[in-house]
């Protein structure tokens, strides 16, 4: 199991330095049970749930069934009073259908609230907490639970088991922060599949109260735990900082959506949790204004994953889209790696001038002169080649006959036309002059094809009335263009470019370097080219986060023609014999509408780009595009980019977010690391980056890192053995950080010792957390690229808890295990 930001299940068994000595580590297993037990409370509440909507599905049903017979009596009255019923029990039965799955995704706990008055929904109305709802030594009692849906649900007492997302009720989930929290003490993010929960996130909006909820200690899992156990210390010291780091959090989330909010801060600093609720927030702050749709841009699928469970109800209407970056264009979807030189290359600006060569020179060489191959389409509609075919005379054989592109050959008015070569070049050059998508100039090319072979006829010539001349002229349009021969020269010699395929024709080393001149040295373009042979002929194979951009690009430059919507499927209900006059139509489901406004949607209203530090150039064009008319929320932290030349991705990042103002926050306080391991992370950063300040780590656990030598050049051993003590001295998860070409070695290695520890490479870590890290070989990962030292940085900044860094013979260890990089 991967644990994401916010997801460090023990932080309140860490101390603090100021509360006094550390606090004794609980036992995994006891752990284990306040997790288990909490999954298990919302378990139950889940079931409830689901058996009281079945209820309603079968009073439904019941409903409708009792409305049939009322027709069968015959008198105006019945059949208008079963025409009401049928259309109130349809509305009904449609909606709880339509959200029966995966619904229930949030929860608040309460204090008392001023006044006892509820609202329709059941639930009080009231927002600010009473008085005497805290009493002496900052202890509280929860006095009401709230449970967040995509549909309200009662009992059968008509009190709330499910909150309408969109009700008054809900607005707390969304709109309570640290700094004004209400009446909200916990907001929970509950994480199910179908019927089952998987797992619960807290967020703590008053840690420094002691709750209590019947009786027994107000449960926190998560990155709340942490807060929990800072807000508690004995020190007030540490109270003062736990309001530090939630005011500068708060001022970020609350800041006007004018222009564009920039959001800098180091590992720790929860940057990511503050894009993410500023999205809830603006979200229901003005929910028109954002009609248009909000775009969270994540680095990794498994940031992702976490972006999911903090907004879980924002897309259920569309408005939000939460994508990694390789996950941007529609259809494609990054699976593969590029060694660090080939991402150097792909990411690059560039790239920008060797696609638009590609786009451009694909026409030229796609098709061979003279007598060529068949034509064929493969799924995605890439014009591919078989070999040639010998014509047996049979319909089938005269399909697939060979088309010459080096000679057009038609017949017009009794004449045989034809246009060479030469001709035909300087067309194609005449045609390709202008600027608009390449797939969008075989309009034109197709009415130059005509010109020349209209002046080939010299009928121009025989007429000097202008309307004879039109009309002949558009005889002569008709004829040719009704000849089979034509249609298919024109589509052998202009076919319609897909971006793999193109991006699959730059796998040709030496057409690429034609396009790639005076671009690249001829070491780029081997690497390159050899990159890119992975897609195969038809550029149907896997892609990397950098090749989602390069497609992204030529879909720009060659034009992509619309997708047709698809049909979706009608309810049964809707085919009810007799009924179906009445029945309501079936609507959309609101995930229905979230995925195909997801896939129409090309810009949005808001665009939120998390570690932007890493998007490469190219990635920041993509990005951009989305958001050429859209407000910004832009989130990263210079130390831990991964991209060789920030100089030039800051241009490109000028660039996408054009000449809009800037607001500018820093978040200066690490909550995430203890003091032991953010001062071992700062050696690497003041290598890396001379001169930057770390984030001001603001907890001890008196537990500093540890140092392990590989023995005998095997790392294999010692990380296991590792591994398994982490497993033993933590409560959550461990994550095992190699360099990128040793994950699945790293995965053999862990083999066995369960789904509590996890093994990724150095640029998969980002944005992750673990209770435990081991770091495998802190050399290895800072010499895999230019800027090895900030994902090394990165990689020893992942810990909530205990580090260990182990070493091999490359990292020059001393007599203690520690390794050159890190000692002082």
């Amino acid at each position: 199991m991967h644990v994401m930001k916010g997801a460090s299940v023990a932080a309140q068994d860490a101390a603090v330095e100021t509360a006094g000595p550390a606090v004794d580590p609980v036992r995994a297993t006891e752990h284990d049970s306040v997790r288990d037990r909490e999954i298990g409370v919302e378990q139950r509440h889940l079931d409830q749930v689901y058996r009281r909507l079945e209820e309603k599905i079968h009073e439904a049903e019941f409903l409708m069934n009792d409305a049939a017979k009322r027709g069968q009596v015959g008198t105006p009255g019945a059949l208008a009073e079963r025409d009401a019923q049928v259309f109130r029990a349809g509305i009904h039965l449609n909606r709880l259908n339509n959200e029966f799955e995966d619904f229930l995704f949030g929860r608040i706990d309460l204090l008392r609230g001023k006044d006892g008055k509820k609202g329709p929904d059941g639930a009080y109305t009231s927002v600010e907490p009473a008085d005497d709802a805290i009493g002496s030594g900052s202890t509280a009692e929860i006095a009401e639970t709230l449970h967040i849906g995509r549909i309200g649900v009662l009992d059968s007492d008509y009190s709330p088991l499910v909150i309408d997302w969109r009700a008054p009720a809900a607005a707390p989930f969304y709109r309570a922060t640290p700094v004004d929290p209400g009446r909200v003490v916990r907001r929970r993010v509950i994480r199910s599949k179908g019927r089952r929960v998987l797992g619960v996130e807290d967020d703590l909006m008053r840690p420094e109260l002691t709750a209590s909820l019947d009786g027994d200690a107000l449960a926190v899992i998560g990155d709340g735990a942490l807060m929990a156990a800072l807000g508690q210390a004995r020190g007030h010291t540490m109270r003062d900082i736990v309001s530090s780091i939630q005011a500068e959090q708060d001022l970020v989330i609350r800041a006007p959506a004018a222009s564009v909010t920039e959001v800098s801060g180091g590992p720790g600093t929860g940057k990511t949790a503050v894009a993410l609720h500023r999205a809830a927030y603006l979200l229901y702050q003005d929910r028109r204004r954002y009609a248009g749709g909000i775009l969270v841009v994540s680095p990794t699928p498994l940031l992702v994953a976490y972006t999911e469970g903090v907004l879980p109800s924002l897309g259920e209407e569309g408005q939000v889209a939460i994508r990694a970056v390789g996950s941007l264009v529609d259809g494609a979807e990054a699976t593969a790696y590029d060694e660090p030189a080939v991402a150097r290359i792909k990411g690059s600006a560039r790239m920008l001038k060797v696609l638009r060569k590609a786009a451009r020179g694909a026409l030229e060489g796609s098709f061979p002169a003279g007598p060529g191959p068949r034509r064929d389409r493969d799924q995605q509609g890439q014009l591919a080649f078989g070999e040639d075919l010998d014509a047996d005379g049979d319909e089938d054989a005269a399909e697939a006959a060979p088309v010459r592109t080096d000679l057009l050959r038609v017949v017009a008015f009794g004449r045989r036309l034809e246009l060479e070569a030469g001709e035909l070049n300087r067309i194609r050059q005449s045609v390709l002059s202008g600027t608009a998508p390449v797939n969008l100039l075989r309009p034109r090319a197709r009415r130059l094809l005509l010109d020349a072979l209209w002046a080939k006829s010299g009928s121009a010539q025989r007429h000097t009335d202008p309307e004879l001349a039109a009309e002949l002229r558009s005889s002569f349009d008709e004829d040719v263009t009704s000849e089979d021969s034509f249609l298919a020269f024109l589509d052998a010699w202009w076919p319609e470019l897909t971006p793999r395929g193109v991006l699959a024709a730059m796998a040709d080393e030496r057409r690429l370097g034609r396009w790639s001149r005076r671009i690249l040295n001829p070491g780029e373009n081997r690497r390159l080219a050899r990159s890119l042979k992975r897609l195969g002929l038809d550029g149907g194979g896997p892609l990397s986060v950098h090749d989602v951009a390069l497609l992204d690009e030529l879909e720009t430059l060659l034009g992509a023609p619309p997708r047709p919507r698809k049909r979706r499927d009608l309810d049964p209900l809707d085919q009810l014999t007799g009924l179906e006059e009445l029945m309501p139509q079936r609507e959309e489901s609101q995930r229905e509408r979230a995925e195909r406004l997801a896939a129409e949607r090309t810009e949005y209203a808001h665009v939120i780009v998390d570690e932007a530090q890493d998007l490469t150039p190219m990635q920041w064009r993509m990005v951009g595009r989305r958001g050429r008319h859209a407000t910004w929320t832009v989130v990263g932290d210079a130390a831990q980019s991964s991209w060789s030349d920030p100089d030039e991705a800051a241009e490109a990042r000028d660039e996408a977010l054009g000449t809009r103002p800037r607001r500018r926050f820093t978040l200066t306080v690490n909550y995430r690391n203890p003091a032991e391991i953010a001062e071992l992370a700062s050696k690497v950063l003041a290598l890396a980056l001379p001169g930057m300040e770390s984030p001001r780590a603001v907890r001890s656990t008196g537990v500093r890192p540890r140092f392990r030598v590989v023995q005998n050049g095997d790392p294999a051993a010692t990380v296991r053995a590792e591994a398994r003590r982490l497993l033993d001295q933590v409560d959550g998860t461990v994550g095992v950080v190699v360099a990128m070409n040793r994950r699945e070695q790293a995965a053999r290695w862990l083999a066995g010792l369960g789904d509590r520890v996890v093994a990724l490479g150095s640029l998969e870590a980002k944005g992750l957390e673990y209770d435990a890290t081991v770091v495998v070989s802190p050399a290895e990962i800072a010499d895999e690229s230019p800027a090895g030292l900030r994902v090394l940085y990165v990689a020893l900044t992942r810990a909530t808890q205990q580090l260990t860094v182990v070493s091999a013979a490359r990292d020059e260890p001393d007599a203690e295990g520690v390794p050159d990089l890190l000692r002082d």
